[in-house]
């Protein structure tokens, strides 16, 4: 599973059709187990941006027109072509990204593969009402239409499968896209951008590398798109609900979690522990649905953190290559020092415990313990905003009613998880949570034919499932007079 040569490294943007540099200013790319520079790759210049948009706007006129057929033929070619790549891919992957090479290729990637292959087929089959009369001598249908050139924006912590959602659903029912990957990940983007230009006509599909406050800003406030699709955190989903306001684009908006995991005294506590475990701490934490804010009843709770502890001292720290490595580094120094500031404040609380972890690991590349938080409040910060780093925390809940309200007062709403074997009661508190996703004894299992998405900052809007590709699409009335 070790792999000891390097993929190559593509630094051309796509631009109507053609593999360019970027004219913008260079942008360096780091490897985060290291710290050392992987690439130079160039943003694209505001007249790029400005090209982009023309050249998706001319290419929508025709790709708009065609069949669902054409559109899922050549989007299942674009799925077996990144299966013919997936170990270069996911090798590139884990280079930019610090995440575990064998984790990539093994679970990350067949679910690109998957979604892909999902969304290609679905959009030959979305559902609508049936024709109908509901005026005599007059025919009236509903219409799915696609909207136009879409901008979407991709994050760095799951910067291939989140392209995936991005692309895949708007093309797949005839818009036109028009991507910027992160400024920190472009490299996985770029190499598909290779196989899009052969796949693809021209202007169907750019990939511009940039900043936020440069590329993305012109992206999202250019007139000629008429849709920007977002993951990322709430303050760019302001700034991009603030652009789109002056020519009315839609918005799909994923911004951000802090996942409540309300273990009941009944729990399957192996079970819980196990799945914390790997939920609370791959992608080094760096996940919107990470299983981050346990509530455990009152009951159970010495015990369970018992158990915590003991698992999460187990986790294996090293480097991406290594087959063995369950926790990679976190994408930056930046973004290390952040995680730090939180686990320094809950350290400086009375009330709170770490149990395990807590630093930074000496040595190059950008490495955090994983760490275990014990004793906080609903009203520490520790338990209540988004960390984005391997650190878990555990609250102490008496009465189940109560542990509901505490779950639900917070400002996210993307993910959750309920553990109980009382089936009645799951299914209880899961009907009362605000949450886009609450799994009952299991936390972080996504499908292709599920949506994924949120309620109140969390954003709105889906990927993955036909929900996703009803967001890319247009509700239109025809009526036909026919006598």
């Amino acid at each position: 599973m070790e792999s000891q040569v390097n993929p190559p490294i593509r630094s051309k943007l796509l631009l109507n059709g053609q593999l360019v540099e970027g004219q913008g200013p260079v942008e360096k790319i780091h490897d985060p187990s290291t710290g050392l520079m992987l690439a130079e790759v160039r943003e694209a210049s505001l007249d790029q941006v400005t090209e982009a948009v023309k050249a998706a706007g001319v290419a929508f006129k025709t790709w708009s027109k065609t069949t669902p057929a054409h559109r899922s033929g050549l989007l299942l070619k674009l799925a077996d072509r990144i299966e013919a790549r997936a170990e270069e891919l996911s090798l590139l992957e884990s280079l930019n990204c610090g995440k575990p090479y064998k984790s990539m290729l093994t679970e990350e990637m067949p679910a690109i593969i998957d979604v892909i292959r999902f969304l290609a087929g679905a959009a030959r089959c979305l559902p609508g009402l049936a024709a109908g009369e509901y005026v005599p001598n007059h025919t009236s249908m509903i219409r799915r239409d696609p909207l136009g050139v879409v901008g979407t924006i991709a994050p760095w912590n799951f910067p291939l499968l989140i392209a995936a959602w991005k692309l895949v659903a708007p093309l797949a029912v005839g818009n036109t896209v028009v991507m910027k990957p992160s400024e920190q990940t472009p490299l996985t983007a770029l190499a598909v951008a290779e196989i899009l230009a052969d796949l693809l006509p021209p202007g169907v599909v750019n990939i511009l590398a940039g900043r936020g406050d440069s590329v993305g800003a012109a992206l999202v406030s250019h007139p000629g798109v008429r849709m920007v699709s977002l993951t990322g955190d709430i303050t760019t989903g302001q700034k991009v609900l603030q652009a789109a306001v002056k020519t009315l684009k839609r918005t799909s908006l994923e911004l951000g979690g802090k996942a409540p995991v309300i273990v009941m005294d009944d729990a399957d506590l192996e079970s819980v522990v196990s799945t914390v475990r790997t939920a609370g701490y791959s992608n080094a934490g760096q996940d919107c649905c990470a299983s981050c804010r346990i509530y455990a009843h009152a009951k159970i709770y010495d015990k369970l953190v018992a158990a915590l502890e003991g698992a999460v001292k187990t986790i294996k720290i090293g480097p991406p290559r290594d087959a063995s490595t369950e926790l990679g580094p976190l994408i930056s120094e930046r973004q290390r020092e952040r995680v730090a500031s939180f686990v320094e404040r809950a350290q400086q609380q009375k009330h709170m415990e770490i149990l395990t972890g807590g630093a930074r690991v000496a040595g190059p590349g950008f490495y955090f313990e994983p760490t275990l938080i014990v004793g906080a409040q609903h009203t520490d910060e520790i338990a209540r905003r988004e960390v984005f780093g391997p650190v878990v925390s555990v609250t102490s809940f008496d009465d189940p009613d109560e542990v509901v309200a505490l779950a639900n007062d917070s400002d996210y709403g993307l993910a959750a998880s309920v553990w109980t074997n009382d089936a009645k009661l799951g299914m209880r508190i899961a009907a009362s949570m605000q949450y886009g996703t609450v799994w009952v004894n299991q936390h972080f299992t996504l499908l292709s034919e599920m949506p994924h998405g949120g309620l109140k900052m969390s954003g709105y809007g889906k990927d993955m499932s036909l929900y996703s590709l009803e967001d890319y699409t247009a509700i239109r009335h025809v009526m036909v007079r026919c006598a």
